[in-house]
């Protein structure tokens, strides 16, 4: 069956769309919360750390772009754990993903626990176009003294990863025992290994990507474009130039919906929610319902996506999300290196690389292919039902798994 739809037809069925979202969000604003709190995890939370943290900025005066841009006053908000040894040889590197930021505790506290910050330096830096305190998108252009908003400069990995070496060059940071990261931040480690090595900068030692490839692929690209395509139907965005006071919080909402899809599987969903409703355990989001309405909130699953999506607009920029998402697709470590396999087999630290067995997203052949052309590594597949958020959902195997390899190196 083919289906024709006009340019109205589209606006119509997205304006259809954010009625239907606006009116379910509110009859289950409280009820979902409830139901959440007991019933859906989040890997990002506001969990207080049981030892030290130190936050810290700094000023970088310029950076220059891959594109040819140069940023200026560039602001990197970074995060400690742990004391630097006296040879300041103890340094781990975490890269955060997507969505990611500095405090780690929240969202990787198995990497913080107080065994790893006994024995290492934990370092973890928001990455450049991100909102939580380095330069993006939010950040004022010194040109214009306004926000960059959607003018922010195209940004890709390298660019994101030359800034944070600047940052351990000025901390007087040479060598660094590990350089740790899943799905955008297992990309950023990749990169970690070549450039340190290009610029003759830094000494690492190891490298444990996670959960990530050697370059975004046409599956990867195609779910950030559904994402950013929401956003753009959102008559709110306005090409990213959007009222502050009306963001486009549907398809932002919606742009995350899809992606938590694409984090996990069919069998978590499936084993998680079924075809539950709310009832039995959850007789208040039941009681909150109307059960005859056909654009009500119904099933549990439902109810779970609504309130990630939701919950997600409190705690990122909608811009940002787009410079990041694109800053993934250019994600390529063969481009100016020859291709992937000469990039690969230049990189000779010990890595220990590892892919989820149910990962849809980045699927673990793409973990073998980098296990494969690395001269030095070791493969471990987590076996999870999870799919790519298993990462961060099942860390505490990851972390027993990274330590046992930096000890036994």
């Amino acid at each position: 069956m083919v289906i024709n739809r006009s340019r109205h037809d589209i606006t119509r069925l997205c304006a259809i769309y954010r009625s239907n979202l606006l009116r379910t969000t509110r009859r289950y604003a409280s009820s979902t919360t409830s139901c959440a709190d007991r019933m859906m995890e989040d890997e990002y939370s506001d969990t207080k750390p049981s030892h030290s943290v130190n936050e810290a900025s700094f000023r970088l005066p310029s950076l220059q772009l891959q594109s040819g841009a140069t940023l200026s006053n560039v602001n990197i908000r970074y995060a400690t754990y742990g004391q630097l040894a006296p040879k300041r040889d103890n340094v781990v590197v975490l890269c955060h993903a997507l969505t990611g930021h500095p405090l780690v505790h929240q969202y990787w506290d198995a990497f913080v626990s107080r065994a790893w910050t006994d024995r290492y330096f934990v370092i973890c830096t928001n990455i450049l176009g991100s909102c939580y305190g380095t330069t993006g998108p939010r950040s004022i252009d010194p040109n214009t003294n306004r926000s960059f908003g959607p003018n922010f400069p195209f940004v890709t990995i390298r660019d994101a990863v030359r800034a944070q070496i600047k940052l351990l060059e000025y901390l007087g940071i040479e060598n660094i025992k590990a350089v740790i990261g899943g799905s955008l931040g297992g990309m950023q480690t990749l990169e970690w290994a070549l450039l340190a090595q290009e610029e003759s900068c830094m000494n690492v030692q190891n490298i444990v990507p996670i959960a990530c490839s050697s370059q975004h692929t046409a599956w990867q690209i195609a779910f950030n474009e559904l994402q950013r395509q929401a956003i753009r139907m959102d008559p709110l965005f306005c090409d990213g130039n959007f009222d502050p006071k009306s963001p486009p919080n549907q398809g932002f909402s919606l742009a995350r919906q899809i992606a938590m899809v694409s984090y996990r599987t069919h069998q978590a969903y499936v084993a998680k929610y079924g075809r539950e409703k709310h009832s039995g355990d959850h007789q208040k989001c039941q009681d909150s319902a109307e059960k005859t309405s056909k654009d009500s909130v119904s099933f549990l699953v439902q109810s779970y996506l609504h309130y990630q999506g939701e919950k997600f607009l409190s705690r990122f920029d909608v811009n940002s999300y787009m410079t990041l998402s694109h800053m993934m697709d250019s994600h390529d470590i063969g481009r100016d290196r020859g291709g992937i396999n000469q990039a690969l087999n230049s990189i000779k630290q010990p890595a220990l690389v590892i892919g989820v067995d149910t990962d849809v997203l980045y699927p673990i052949t793409e973990q073998e292919e980098l296990a494969q052309d690395l001269p030095n590594a070791t493969l471990k597949i987590l076996d999870s039902k999870h799919g790519h958020d298993a990462f961060l959902l099942e860390q505490e195997r990851i972390s027993e798994w990274t330590w046992e390899f930096l000890r036994n190196i």
